[in-house]
């Protein structure tokens, strides 16, 4: 309960710092020398051995795809605001960025921080249909079957398994 009785004070901390808060929704690769061009963050929630994993709709880069939810940074934001401002837009959820779990570099120039986020239990994610087409739990498992998976994130998954990045589960 006092987790999220903060994660709430976050939340409205961050309706009150950003005024266009809608109540609703809204790794380099080997060889890889490209510059950074953009900077961008992901959230991972893990809860009860699963992981909530979006697939994008056909009108944003990469349709189709499977990944964690997450987007760019925009100019003069934290990392910590943009995961905030992502899951908002993308899941009309206000989660709370915990920590730093991973950097990656993808192969088209763009620089990923990866961040364990957490989501209040009984958050209801509402898609935004122009940028999600589903969203599901999954394990890790589940996750590395799926076919199109984007790369960074089975690099991330392989990771994680490997224990070279560790993860905080939820109940």
């Amino acid at each position: 309960m006092a987790r999220l009785t903060g994660l709430r004070r976050f939340c409205k901390k961050m309706r009150e710092k950003d005024s266009t808060y809608p109540d609703t929704h809204r790794t380099a690769s080997p060889g890889a020398a490209l510059p950074i061009r953009k900077h961008g963050v992901v959230a991972v929630i893990a809860r009860q051995g699963r992981l909530l994993v979006i697939r994008r709709s056909d009108q944003v880069s990469a349709p189709g795809k499977f990944c964690f939810p997450g987007g760019a940074i925009e100019k003069g934001e934290t990392e910590e605001e943009a995961v905030v401002r992502e899951l908002r837009e993308e899941l009309g959820v206000c989660v709370q960025p915990v920590r730093r779990i991973w950097e990656s570099r993808t192969e088209w120039g763009v620089h990923l921080s990866w961040w364990q986020s957490h989501l209040a239990d009984d958050a209801p994610i509402v898609p935004n249909a122009a940028e999600v087409s589903h969203i599901g739990w999954y394990t890790i498992p589940e996750i590395l079957s799926l076919p199109d998976l984007l790369s960074s994130n089975r690099e991330f998954l392989r990771k994680v398994l490997a224990g070279e990045i560790q993860l905080d589960w939820e109940p």
